[in-house]
């Protein structure tokens, strides 16, 4: 039986098989460098022997007790309310899922969690673990199109999932290979690896790429700009066709596009060492391809970096739609188009601020607004959410990773520090 025929008898879906034969023909030849028997095994629909009994995260207790204690110093505009979702371990970055709202969770470990609320009741009754028979390095980055098929994004590999929402109960998945090599293996880093995804309008996969520096040296400015590293790269879904489609940014690890008018907004982390008050974090707005953001010649804003401060910068560098606090760690970002908030937030952008490591006074661990106008320009950007940050003693009782809008028009939160995601909904009371 050839691999179509297999995915039409699973399937029963005609667009779903001429979508997932491209994807396995991507990846039928490639061999993991982690795990190559299984996911070689995988692509040809065969069983690997895995355990049925999946590990699962204990969503009661003790600790569901404090985390929810915690949530009570969080303060949010009127009307508005936050409840524990989840408890998931090291809670990175999120997809939701488009049928049936399972929400897929990554780290920056080797673990992505199926997080479901199987009663409907807004609340989290089973978290477990995703395609554990899959060997995952850094799997950060979960992304779904709205045709239904996960994409996730490791350090140095994408992976594709048909019908995630379909085979997530078992330990065996349906999955292809994407990309089998983001970056060059000697170019491979412990800092700044954990990469973000989209499906971008034009139903084109885009990546974004953090360089592993503070500040490059310039003679790795050649490599950086032909692989997109230090940049936003996008590709066919197949993983053909990979073009550069941002450059000049250091490290983002948060990108959406406006469902407005299709353009990319993304954040971006910068320069350590300035100083607590420079240079400013990022917002920014992609308006075409090919644009250059700044870095290295900028380190944040328009605040210029010692190493390059004797080099001309481009000409054409793009600064920040919106500077945000320095070092406060602006992560990941959605636009908002649900219909449960009230009319201010429909079309802005949510971010999540992840904290400062190095300022002598912390910053950040919160939830930003941005408004977005009719004509694609950005408003003003206040504070939606804060409280995990002790101000007195800057002790931090989460940390915020990645803002996710659910089915229902309520927000997901993940935090990496108390292993949890948080579910934001508005009652009007």
């Amino acid at each position: 039986m050839t691999v179509k025929h297999r995915i039409s008898t699973l399937l029963c879906a005609t667009a779903l098989t001429t979508a997932m034969t491209v994807a396995l023909a991507a990846g039928a030849s490639a061999q993991s460098t982690n795990q190559p028997s299984n996911l070689n095994k995988l692509q040809d629909f065969k069983t690997t022997g895995a355990p049925l009994r999946i590990q699962t995260v204990e969503q009661g207790g003790a600790r569901a007790a404090a985390i929810r204690e915690n949530l009570k110093q969080v303060k949010l505009p009127p009307g508005f309310k936050i409840d524990l979702y989840a408890i998931v371990p090291d809670a990175r970055h999120m997809a939701v899922g488009t049928n049936v709202g399972v929400v897929f969770v990554g780290t920056r470990k080797a673990d992505v969690w199926a997080v479901t609320d199987r009663a409907k009741a807004r609340v989290a009754d089973e978290v477990k673990r995703f395609a554990p028979s899959i060997d995952f390095k850094v799997p950060n980055g979960v992304c779904f199109s709205k045709d239904g098929f996960l994409f996730i994004a490791e350090h140095n590999r994408v992976l594709v999932f048909p019908a995630a929402e379909f085979f997530y109960e078992s330990p065996d998945v349906a999955v292809g290979v994407v990309a089998e090599k983001l970056i060059p293996t000697e170019e491979e880093s412990f800092n700044h690896g954990a990469r973000v995804c989209r499906i971008g309008p034009d139903d084109k996969l885009y990546v974004a790429l953090g360089q592993p520096y503070n500040v490059p040296p310039p003679e790795k400015a050649k490599l950086y700009n032909e692989q997109g590293i230090g940049g936003i790269i996008r590709m066919d879904r197949d993983g053909k066709n990979r073009e550069v489609y941002a450059r000049g940014i250091r490290n983002s690890v948060g990108m959406d596009f406006n469902p407005a008018n299709g353009e990319l907004w993304f954040t971006d982390n910068q320069v350590d060492g300035m100083g607590d008050d420079q240079p400013p974090g990022e917002l920014n707005r992609a308006t075409k391809m090919g644009q250059h953001f700044g870095f290295p010649w900028y380190g944040g804003g328009m605040v210029r970096t010692v190493e390059y401060k004797t080099t001309e910068p481009p000409k054409d560098a793009v600064p920040p739609v919106v500077e945000m606090a320095p070092h406060a760690a602006d992560l990941g970002m959605t636009f908002y188009s649900g219909s449960m908030f009230p009319a201010k937030y429909k079309g802005g952008i949510f971010d999540a601020e992840h904290g400062s490591w190095n300022r002598t006074k912390p910053v950040g661990a919160r939830i930003m607004f941005t408004e977005v106008k009719p004509d694609g320009t950005n408003g003003k950007t206040e504070v939606f959410a804060e409280g995990w940050l002790n101000d007195k003693t800057g002790e931090y009782l989460g940390r915020p990773v990645d803002v996710v809008q659910y089915l229902d028009g309520s927000l997901l939160v993940s935090d990496d520090l108390a292993g949890a995601v948080y579910r934001i909904s508005y009652t009007g009371q």
